[in-house]
């Protein structure tokens, strides 16, 4: 009888221990996964920005094009630039 006790108490002891670190690899992967989800909500973010930067871009593009080909304009040369600037005021 005292063998199969102590059997029995090296068993709930193996248990005990296999769930304790069931556990603990439980929580480190829930904080893994967690840090994950962060990274790609940041990702997101850039992804949005960088959208928004390629649409600014082809709108300046489409904007130089129109006026290129449709208007005929062109750069003016230095010998036309003039440039104003502004009074300071007191």
């Amino acid at each position: 009888m005292v063998k199969l006790n102590l059997i029995l108490v090296m068993v709930l002891v193996a248990c005990a221990l296999s769930v304790v670190t069931a556990r603990h690899q439980a929580r480190k992967l829930f904080v893994a996964l967690q840090a994950e989800q962060a990274h790609a909500r940041a990702l997101e973010v850039e992804w949005g920005q960088l959208q928004l930067e390629i649409s600014t871009w082809l709108m300046h593009n489409r904007v130089e094009e129109v006026a290129r080909g449709r208007l005929g304009m062109t750069i003016p040369g230095p010998r036309h630039i003039h440039v104003l600037r502004a009074e300071e005021r007191s």
